[in-house]
């Protein structure tokens, strides 16, 4: 039995190149490896998005322009499958709000009055993972902290009321986070366009960004890092204008071929991966909640 592996990504408008080096580029490898659930963390994305479910679709059609094949690895849409929500709920009752409060991703926008779903986050987080049996988890360094306290979620079932859920390892993304082009102190994020760049950027685009990158120490190395990552000379460059026109060709070169796939994918091919999905996975997690449920005597 192959070892599972569980991840997602929220449906925006725009997907930046952060999300292609740190998830899709790393999930394509895994895929070949694991028994991979691949989701759209559409319930996720409802904390910072009125209606993140109109980008669903297209964040999938971009999914198997990068690389994920349906018959590996498993897609669909985390609202599809309604159990999660059911088991998130019961991890809510599991754990103090204290514990939920010292999460690094609420507490930097605590002072902003965040909504509930911002601090019960974790509980849903871990619902996504141990609903089906995740035996890993490929994140960042940045991101450890939330498969930690998955962990905890299932340590305080399975103590409270039954071994049921296995403790997810950590599985690192071999690459670190970008840094912005226009702040290279500070992670690159699509609320900095400027700064950022996304896999639907034209050649031109793409050139203009890279060629107004700052180029104070901390930048060049951002640049050198995004060079390395695409598959560039490691070298040493004389001007920085040189380093910029060879990382624009880098990068272009590894998105034209996939935004050429994304326009050839039709609608149906769409549906079909999202419906298959769905199904594949509610098989698993209809099985995993009738066990909970019997423990906790709700049946």
């Amino acid at each position: 039995m192959k070892t599972r592996i569980v991840s997602g990504i929220r449906p925006t408008q725009k997907i930046h190149i952060g999300n292609y080096l740190g998830a899709l580029e790393n999930w394509t490898k895994l895929q070949n490896k694991y028994d991979c659930y691949f989701f759209i963390a559409d319930l996720h994305a409802l904390t910072a998005e009125k209606n993140p479910g109109q980008y669903s679709e297209d964040l999938v059609r971009t999914y198997l322009a990068a690389g994920l094949d349906p018959k590996k690895c498993t897609i669909f849409i985390q609202s599809h499958v309604p159990e999660c929500t059911e088991l998130a709920w019961i991890f809510n009752c599991l754990i103090p709000v204290s514990e939920l409060e010292r999460m690094t991703q609420y507490k930097d926008k605590s002072e902003k009055s965040p909504n509930a779903g911002l601090l019960t986050y974790p509980s849903l987080m871990a619902a996504d993972i141990l609903l089906y049996k995740a035996h890993g988890v490929p994140v960042g360094k940045d991101q450890k902290q939330h498969v930690e306290i998955t962990r905890k979620f299932a340590r305080n079932f399975n103590k409270a009321y039954s071994k049921i859920f296995p403790e997810p390892k950590v599985v690192l993304t071999p690459f670190a986070k970008l840094m912005s082009f226009t702040a290279p102190n500070k992670k690159m994020s699509k609320s900095e366009p400027k700064g950022c760049l996304f896999m639907s950027d034209t050649p031109n685009e793409i050139k203009q960004k890279i060629k107004k990158a700052v180029t104070t120490p901390k930048g060049v190395d951002n640049l050198h890092k995004l060079l390395k990552a695409f598959g560039g000379p490691d070298k040493k460059f004389k001007q920085y204008l040189e380093l910029k026109q060879v990382l624009s060709k880098q990068i272009i070169k590894k998105l034209e071929p996939i935004q050429k796939k994304k326009k050839s994918i039709t609608n149906q091919e769409v549906n079909n991966t999202i419906k298959k999905g769905a199904n594949k996975a509610r098989e698993i997690a209809k099985q995993t909640m009738q066990k909970v449920k019997e423990k906790l005597g709700l049946i």
